[in-house]
């Protein structure tokens, strides 16, 4: 089976590194013009500059910064101003890890901001091409910790759970303009973030990150850790037209690590 994009915008969150990169790279590959967005220019620039060409939709970045709303919520809009997109991928940073009795209100507040509001209003601004073109694919990357809580990621836990909530309701009322929206539940995958999250855990417990890391890969079935590549092939599937009939889905990708159906 060959997918292609060609023709197609995309626009990429956190897509400097981990999973975003890949989600990017995998796009461009398949022949999408894509617009990466993250913080770091310098890497933004040369992640776009590695990207496979394509004659139709050069490559480009936004620079921005989901933790700061307001300034993102200016950034994105002017964007749009000018700019169309057919397949939205929302993926923004994590919030800090830690347990509920950890966090306090303007912990979650500062959550919502990042994980819920960023999403819902970029996505609002996108659907407006795509309800006029009766095209369109919006994928948000979530977690699993949506279907079985992780204790040390009590805002992402809370959060996310009500970013696919609301991403089940805007499929049922956009299916008619042939849109739809998925979430991807991810697992653990090869990244910095895993990284980083594992050192504090290391921490925590008073043992070695590899020691972390192999009890990791040992809950998971599979027995290893996903590569971010995977994570590019379900993306670009979910994009093309070859899952025109996928909508309002929560998609596991997890070497199997959910005990819940």
């Amino acid at each position: 089976m060959q997918i292609s994009l060609k023709g197609k915008r995309a626009l990429v969150g956190g897509s400097s590194r981990g999973i975003g990169k890949a989600i990017a790279e995998q796009l461009a590959a398949s022949g999408a013009g894509v617009t990466l967005m993250a913080r770091s220019e310098d890497q933004l620039k040369s992640i776009a500059a590695s990207l496979t060409p394509n004659s139709g939709s050069p490559h480009d970045y936004l620079v921005v910064d989901f933790t700061d709303f307001d300034n993102y919520k200016n950034i994105i809009s002017k964007y749009f101003e000018d700019h169309k997109v057919d397949i939205l991928v929302n993926n923004t940073q994590g919030p800090a890890p830690g347990n509920a009795l950890e966090k306090n209100i303007s912990d979650y507040q500062e959550a919502f901001d990042l994980l819920f509001k960023s999403v819902v209003f970029t996505t609002q601004l996108a659907l407006k091409n795509m309800m006029q073109n009766k095209w369109g694919r919006i994928i948000n990357v979530a977690s699993i910790s949506v279907k079985e809580p992780l204790g040390y990621l009590a805002l992402s836990n809370s959060i996310r759970a009500a970013v696919v909530t609301w991403a089940k309701s805007l499929a049922t009322d956009v299916a008619g303009d042939k849109i739809t929206v998925n979430n991807i539940l991810t697992g653990y995958f090869d990244t910095e973030r895993i990284s980083d999250l594992n050192k504090k855990k290391a921490e925590q417990m008073g043992i070695s990150v590899d020691k972390v890391r192999q009890a990791m890969e040992d809950q998971v079935p599979v027995k290893r850790i996903g590569d971010p590549q995977e994570y590019g092939y379900l993306v670009t599937f979910l994009a093309s037209d070859k899952a025109s009939c996928i909508t309002g889905t929560n998609i596991p990708i997890d070497g199997g690590l959910l005990k819940s159906l």
